[in-house]
Formats: structure tokens, sequence, C-alpha cells
């Protein structure tokens, strides 16, 4: 991991003679979330593949490509496809980009996911703000040899989402009257769904919702000193006693459906 310093100065070179100037914020987009692309004044399309040392992502929900895009005025860089553990991939090459949006020049980053409602007081298709998390990924994008080249090997995570930005978020979701929970966001190994004696582990442990991404992205943010906050879309309800089966197609609608006051929020917030 010694070459990674090196790796992620070629990336920002090709991006750079891609056009890719300054970005301010950088947004990471999770499942079934793209509509945002739509919306606002994109600058440049470049697919991963075509990045040098860029992971490509496997997942059919996940475009892979990276955006350089103006939201009201700001410059901003968006992952539009995201990389797992569920892949293959380890945690440090999941979050090779985050190393490069901020060697580009971000200031803020801007995570979204889809994810299950642990606690039952959420119904599908709500926003869940998170004001914290566990780690049952069953790995760190810091644990290995020559991470310290690229920051502190011991990160503080006592407070891992920003206050300031959860702060505006909940006042802007106020503003707009939409409905935006605070939790704690579990992320998990997968691909499998949980099942119900896991769902009921999971509330016991604290958390709020459920998914299989966005925390080691957040991980390495900290060791960064890069301001991060994590929002998920509810797209399905985990409870133990009533579980129905995975039902895929839903939760896509569901993602689909709550994706506009996603982006009226991070719009808002930007």
């Amino acid at each position: 991991m010694m070459n990674t310093n090196e790796h992620i100065k070629e990336s920002v070179a090709y991006l750079n003679s891609k056009g890719v100037d300054q970005p301010e914020v950088g947004i990471i987009l999770g499942t079934g979330l793209g509509q945002l692309i739509n919306e606002i004044g994109v600058l440049e399309k470049i697919p991963y593949e075509f990045i040098p040392h860029f992971p490509v992502s496997i997942v059919d929900f996940h475009k892979g490509q990276l955006i350089f895009a103006k939201i009201n005025g700001r410059k901003v860089i968006i992952m539009q496809g995201r990389f797992h553990m569920y892949e293959g991939y380890k945690p440090e090459t999941i979050t090779y980009p985050v190393r490069v949006l901020k060697a580009l020049g971000i200031s803020s980053l801007l995570v979204s996911n889809a994810a299950g409602a642990i606690n039952l007081s959420y119904k599908k298709g709500e926003l869940m703000l998170f004001n914290d998390h566990i780690n049952l990924l069953g790995g760190s994008p810091l644990a290995f040899n020559g991470v310290e080249h690229l920051g502190n090997r011991f990160v503080d995570m006592s407070s891992p989402y920003d206050t300031t930005m959860n702060q505006r978020l909940k006042q802007v979701a106020k503003s707009l009257n939409i409905t935006l929970h605070e939790g704690v966001y579990a992320a998990v190994l997968g691909p499998q769904l949980e099942t119900r004696a896991e769902y009921r582990m999971l509330k016991i442990l604290g958390a709020d919702a459920v998914g299989m991404s966005t925390v080691p992205e957040v991980i390495v943010a900290n060791q960064l000193k890069l301001p991060v906050i994590a929002l998920s879309i509810l797209t399905d309800v985990c409870d133990p006693d009533h579980l129905d089966p995975i039902d895929i197609p839903d939760i896509m609608a569901q993602a689909a459906k709550a994706e506009p006051h996603l982006i009226k929020l991070l719009k808002s917030l930007i």
C-alpha cells in the first residue's frame, strides 16, 4: 500500500485532465439513487473504468460513473454507484475514491444509501440521518500495512458525523416539511438479508437501520478530517415478528419514491 499516494496522484491527474477542477462537495449516491443527475448542471461524466486505479462496481443498480457538476453555483463531484465488501473488495479498495475526492479538493462529503428500518416507528420511504453507527462488517479500511502514510492509524470516532451539517439538514427538513429521523446505522457484510434473530440482535445493539455500506467511507473521511454526513432512504421495515420475504423491486420502488425528498435536502444543504 506504499504506492497508494502515487495512485491517488495518478487518479487526480487524470480527472484534472478531464476538466474536474476544485470541487467543493463530494456526494456518494447509493442503491437505486440517481435522479439527482437529472436536476443539476452536469459538466463531465467519467466512467469508473477509465479512471486509473479506480475499482469498478459489479452491482446492477449501481451506475459506476463519476459526475462533475454544479449545484446552486457550487462545484460538486458525485459518485453514481459505490463499492461493497460483499462484491469481494477489501475495505481499503472501497474507500480509495474517498481519498481521491479529498485530493481533488472537496471540503465536505455527503453520503446516501438505501437501508432497512430496524426501528419500527420508521416507515418505508422515509429518511434517516445518521448520528452514529455500528461497524459489523468484520473489517476496517484502516487495517492494512502502510496506512500511516495516508493519515493517522488510530482515528477518533467519538463524533463521526459532522454536527454542524446534521443540524443544518434537520432545519432544512423542518422548513421543507420532510420527515427526517435521526438514528444509528448498523453496517453488515451481506449480501444475504438478515434473519429474524439477526434483526432482533440489531435492535438490542441499538441500531435504528441496517445496510451493507457507508461505514468504511465514513471512517476514511474521519481519518482525512473531512466533514461527513450520511442519510438512508428506508426501503423496507425489518419486523422480525412479521417478516416478509425480500422484494427487490419494491425496495427499488421505495428508493425512487423517497429520492425527491433526499434531493431537496442535499440541494438545500449545498
